[in-house]
């Protein structure tokens, strides 16, 4: 829902990136990935607790996709070919333009 979906992207912006999974009004989960948003420098060991708890989440809700987290990762990384999601919209990779999405 809307309220989630906020309070999910909040709190992103609070941790300056990462995955964030929210329900019902509260943050059941999150790892915290704070350089860039994408990496962190902690241990791997921490890391991956972290995100076994953010997927066990994510099952509980009824996601049914193998690592739903680092399959979203994929979609705004404008470094692989073809169409990409980011923040200034879908961007075709190839041409490094924004698709114009304005039916004319």
């Amino acid at each position: 829902n809307d309220s989630d979906l906020l309070l999910a992207v909040n709190r992103l912006e609070q941790i300056q990136g990462g995955f964030v999974i929210a329900n019902k009004g509260q943050i059941l989960a999150e790892l915290q990935l704070e350089i860039a948003g994408l990496v962190s420098d902690r241990p791997l060991s921490e890391l991956k607790e972290k995100l076994d708890i953010l997927e066990e989440h994510a099952s509980k809700l009824g996601n049914k996709i193998t690592s739903p987290f680092m399959t979203l990762s994929f979609l705004g990384l404008e470094v692989i070919p073809e169409l990409r999601v980011t923040d200034l919209g879908l961007v075709d990779v190839i041409k490094a333009q924004v698709v114009d999405l304005e039916v004319k």
